[in-house]
């Protein structure tokens, strides 16, 4: 589970959360239309520049990597965090969102977990005052995100970080993120471009690269991760070549990688990937190591390791002391809790489930975020039951994120409910609604499918006792609540029964994914067991 999440320090938080509860948040509410692009509906980076001038500009005081993406932003800074740990340096890492505390978007130090409540309390203290002078100043439009990212900045000033991880909350140029200076960037890095919070990015993919690409700063080197379309790529090298900013890819012609196999070290697996750099445009990069065993799977945590890199690379280039051996280790040490994570027996049977099945957990909710998925289940559970659980926000690509999972191992039972985003259910999709959506696509896709309703105990044990050698429809159903450890339990009994032509009935694997807050139910009903 998330490092850092004991409780006991969490009741130290009180005020402080009572505080933050009382600022609008667009992560419970939703993000209006436009509020991220640098039009007249974006949001006011001069708010939170004058936040910051009252707080003593602290986000000026150290240098820093500012990341920006659809999808890869927080596995990348997690990933060049560590890297970074690895060589020495003390560092400070800012992300968004978090699964069981808001300390886990602060991290700082040399190990790299949540910050403690009790440095969290103090810096609050201090800072209330003028905090509570800009709200007054800004007529109460200072957002939540805004003033937790102004605490960030001031604790890395605070705790003299050598260097600062900083990973944009929506877009970039509108971002409150986006008030580093070129004087304090060492690098941008745009991890890739897809279609989440189109509305709020303009509506477009090539208005969300230009969003994204709003972290550029003259004359600063911009890493790029990608695969990109042609068009989108081109308009992050306008935007490079107009701030005369040197540009290193990830999918440059002298990268490659390639994962050599999947293994597994205490019940839990890895994958072995190569990743050679060999770049020699305006600043020659080069490394090459073999047999790297990254904790965090698929192919597109593969890539966003590769982007690591290429940045640590750039930041040797910038002559920052980065060595082969630091990235290795630090690219082996990153793990993050929900990005393919699978459970323990121990923390199975905590959920009261048997474990005869094994349960993933995963927080992905877009259409590129579901094709990982499918290739990571598809990779390490190539053969056995399949359940699916999954719980949306509102806003989400629903049919293509489904679409994606279906293209891949066809599951055998899907269970939908409802997920609490942010704490509440104001940006939830209904069960009801994601259960007509999934009916749907399977009938696009030729796929047979039963409707088994509402889930209760007396109908998934007629289910799962009605065994047949035969293939089984896929059973599609909705939990009769929000999201909880109950209805991995009505997954588990309907996998017992489920047969396959090929004889016998495997364990079978249990998925939660379609959003992070899904995860974080999951942890958090683990740790208060």
């Amino acid at each position: 589970m998330a490092a850092g999440g004991g409780r006991g320090e969490e009741g130290q938080l009180g005020e402080f959360l009572e505080y933050m509860d009382r600022l609008r948040n667009y992560e419970r509410s939703g993000v209006p239309r436009g509020a991220g692009t640098d039009s007249d509906d974006g949001f006011d980076l001069g708010r939170m520049r004058r936040l910051l001038r009252r707080l003593g500009d602290p986000h000026t005081h150290y240098p820093a990597v500012h990341i920006a993406g659809t999808k890869g932003k927080g596995s990348t800074a997690a990933f060049l965090s560590n890297i970074m740990r690895e060589q020495g340096y003390n560092v400070g890492c800012y992300s968004s969102p978090h699964l069981l505390t808001i300390r886990e978007r602060i991290s700082v130090g040399e190990h790299g977990g949540p910050v403690s409540a009790a440095l969290l309390m103090d810096l609050f203290d201090q800072a209330k005052e003028a905090i509570d002078e800009s709200i007054e100043s800004e007529n109460g439009a200072l957002t939540h995100f805004e003033v937790f990212t102004a605490l960030s900045f001031l604790l890395f000033s605070r705790e003299n970080v050598d260097f600062a991880i900083v990973e944009a909350g929506l877009g970039g140029a509108r971002d409150a993120t986006n008030v580093i200076r070129n004087s304090e960037l060492a690098a941008s890095v745009i991890t890739t471009i897809g279609k989440e919070h189109l509305a709020a990015l303009g509506g477009s993919l090539q208005s969300i690269a230009v969003a994204k690409s709003g972290i550029i700063k003259e004359g600063r080197p911009v890493v790029i991760g990608g695969p990109f379309s042609t068009e989108v790529e081109q308009i992050l090298r306008d935007r490079a070549f107009l701030t005369q900013s040197p540009v290193i890819s990830a999918c440059d012609s002298g990268v490659r990688s390639i994962t050599r196999c999947i293994g597994w070290d205490y019940a839990k697996p890895n994958q072995s990937c190569d990743i050679v750099v060999k770049i020699s445009n305006d600043r020659p990069l080069s490394m090459e190591l073999h047999d790297v065993k990254l904790q965090l799977l698929g192919d597109h945590q593969r890539q966003n390791a590769v982007t690591a890199s290429c940045t640590a690379l750039c930041l040797r280039d910038l002559g920052w002391d980065v060595s082969d051996a630091s990235i290795r280790a630090g690219l082996e040490k990153t793990q993050l809790p929900g990005r393919s994570q699978f459970l323990t027996q121990d923390e199975a049977s905590v959920l009261g489930l048997d474990g005869a099945s094994t349960i993933l957990i995963d927080g992905a909710h877009t259409e590129a975020s579901a094709k990982a998925l499918a290739d990571v289940i598809r990779t390490v559970e190539p053969e056995g039951p399949l359940a699916l659980i999954i719980g949306m926000a509102d806003d989400k690509e629903h049919l293509a994120f489904t679409a994606q999972l279906l293209s891949g191992r066809r599951p055998d039972v899907v269970l939908l409910t409802e997920a609490r985003i942010a704490g509440g259910t104001a940006r939830s999709l209904p069960a009801s609604s994601l259960r007509d959506i999934w009916i749907g696509v399977a009938h696009d896709q030729g796929i047979e499918c039963a409707d088994i309703g509402v889930v209760n105990s007396i109908r998934i044990g007629h289910l799962a006792d009605a065994s047949s050698d035969k293939p089984t429809p896929m059973m599609i159903g909705c939990g009769d609540g929000p999201f909880s450890h109950d209805l991995m339990k009505a997954a588990s009994r309907l996998l017992h029964g489920v047969r396959r032509v090929e004889g016998g009935a495997p364990a079978g694997l249990i998925c939660i994914t379609g959003s992070l807050h899904m995860v974080s139910s999951v942890l958090q009903q683990l740790e208060q067991q």
